[in-house]
């Protein structure tokens, strides 16, 4: 038996994995309906996720899509957020998942159980209807995301106790009717910072981003108008970013984002000295700076009455609204401290999934993980490996190897293009896909594919590493496999050729 914690995008995945393990999982979700991070609703509830209703998704469906559930074919490329909730509830109907969620229930406390060091169970406390019930699991997945409290750093901005003007974090955004003919300063240059940005230069006075560091900005609309994704995320341009030495590393992806403008013209371009945080997706930011829409500002050095002072600027900004583009904390209130330690926005996680000190590895977290890519295919390929080490197939390493691998992850920061995060939980999709891929045997073989069906080796080798590979062959192994991936194109273009007949297309 097997508890998740959430039925958001990674505890929808952790049911299904679980039931094609043969595991018996039962699902909490506290709010009435599936969905987490993708379901829109107008008030903000307290620890749940709260959207803004323009959010549409960062990365494109062919490549967000779950392994063995490609997106309708008349999907957009890239999914508005009622769209992506569509396709959460398609899937969990496909795969009759809410049968085995308990909505409205609240998990209260998960505690390992007296004989857990020879069970390995756990005693999960929950709460529906004002009344508490306690059982006993042999597992658990905690899947309950990283969105719902916001990191609120005040006394990181002097002089903010006297600012006379509102603010208040992005998690209380919704409408940007509240800007109407204001000045507005948004502090962080995240994707919702850039957002909401965009939004509120469209109806405020004037609209100023405070950034120390700077960002990289991608569009949607990648390389000869095809999806961002689907060019940077295939193996081969892994294979070249993954070998190059640091300073060519910098110099090519200085080449590739300025093609599209120049960031140091912008005040966009990051500096050496800053650890370098993910690309930035927006198409608006550029054009809206052109037109004087949006500014762009160093960080805050102190705020006044009604206006704020940047660094290294000697005039001061009048400001009448500002919005705390900064983050999120990562909290598990049900859980003890002693099972999973979060130090500086980071949890001590094998593979960011199993604890490393537990004496039975029945407890996982899912989804916490950052890459530069959807995180749909990896909450699937953790739930995928999750299942099969609590089902006794997979075997986790020794406490200290595990130990020892995440201590070295924390010192040596994981890089990309040569650029270091800032946060431990960044890594490269790519390969950490086909680590997780290849401890349960579904990592595909480029080199044995080439023999066997060549044309198929070659598009999973240049073109996108789309989740389908992982259903080639091994545990989970899907018919429907190949023909999705040879015709994944085919899905990106039919609903942009609306006026002429889409043909099979592609950039390889």
């Amino acid at each position: 038996r097997v508890a998740v914690v959430g039925a958001g995008v990674s505890g929808l995945a952790a049911t299904k994995c679980c039931l094609d393990e043969g595991l018996e999982p039962t699902c909490f979700e506290q709010s009435q309906d599936i969905g987490g991070l993708w379901r829109y609703t107008e008030h903000i509830e307290a620890g749940r996720p709260s959207l803004y209703p323009s959010v549409i998704s960062n990365t494109s469906k062919e490549m967000s899509a779950f392994s063995d559930f490609p997106f309708p074919e008349h999907f957009p490329v890239f999914l508005p957020n009622a769209l992506l909730l569509d396709y959460l509830r398609r899937y969990a109907e496909r795969f009759s998942l809410r049968e085995h969620i308990r909505f409205g229930t609240t998990v209260v406390s998960i505690c390992k159980c007296p004989d857990f060091a020879t069970t390995g169970q756990w005693n999960v406390v929950t709460e529906a209807g004002g009344k508490q019930t306690s059982d006993v699991f042999d597992a658990v997945m905690v899947c309950s995301g990283n969105f719902s409290e916001p990191s609120l750093p005040l006394q990181c901005f002097p002089g903010i106790e006297r600012f006379r003007g509102q603010y208040f974090h992005s998690r209380q955004y919704k409408h940007p009717d509240v800007f109407q003919g204001k000045r507005v300063l948004v502090v962080g240059m995240g994707n919702s910072g850039v957002d909401i940005a965009v939004e509120a230069s469209r109806v405020a006075a004037k609209v100023t981003i405070s950034t120390n560091r700077g960002a990289w900005l991608l569009s949607r609309v990648f390389e000869h108008g095809y999806p961002w994704d689907m060019i940077l995320n295939t193996r081969f341009m892994s294979l070249i970013k993954n070998n190059l030495p640091g300073p060519l590393s910098w110099w090519l992806i200085n080449y590739k984002v300025n093609r599209w403008f120049n960031h140091e013209n912008y005040g966009l371009q990051p500096e050496k000295r800053w650890p370098v945080r993910e690309p930035i997706l927006n198409d608006d930011l550029p054009s809206y700076i052109l037109t004087g829409r949006i500014t762009i500002k160093p960080g805050v050095e102190e705020f006044k009455d009604n206006s704020v002072l940047f660094h290294n600027c000697p005039e001061e900004e009048p400001i009448d609204i500002v919005v705390f583009c900064t983050g999120y904390i990562i909290s598990f209130p049900f859980l003890e401290e002693s099972v999973v330690r979060v130090e500086n926005k980071h949890a001590s996680l094998y593979k960011y999934v199993f604890p490393t000190h537990l004496q039975k590895p029945t407890l996982a977290v899912l989804g916490l993980v950052k890459p530069l890519g959807a995180i749909m295919p990896v909450a699937e390929m953790q739930a995928r490996w999750v299942s099969r080490v609590f089902k006794g197939l997979c075997q986790l390493p020794s406490q200290s190897v595990m130990e020892k691998e995440v201590n070295e992850r924390k010192k040596n920061q994981v890089q990309w293009f040569g650029l270091t995060f800032d946060e431990v939980l960044k890594t490269e999709w790519l390969v950490y896909l086909d680590t997780l891929a290849s401890f349960i045997g579904a990592k595909p073989s480029v080199l044995g594919l080439l023999c066997r069906d060549p044309w198929l080796a070659l598009t999973i080798f240049f073109g996108p590493c789309s989740s389908y590979q992982y259903r080639l062959g091994g545990p989970g192994c899907w018919e429907g496999a190949r023909q999705a991936i040879l015709t994944q194109w085919d899905r990106v273009l039919k609903p942009t050729r609306t006026r002429v007949p889409a043909g099979s297309s592609s950039p390889f």
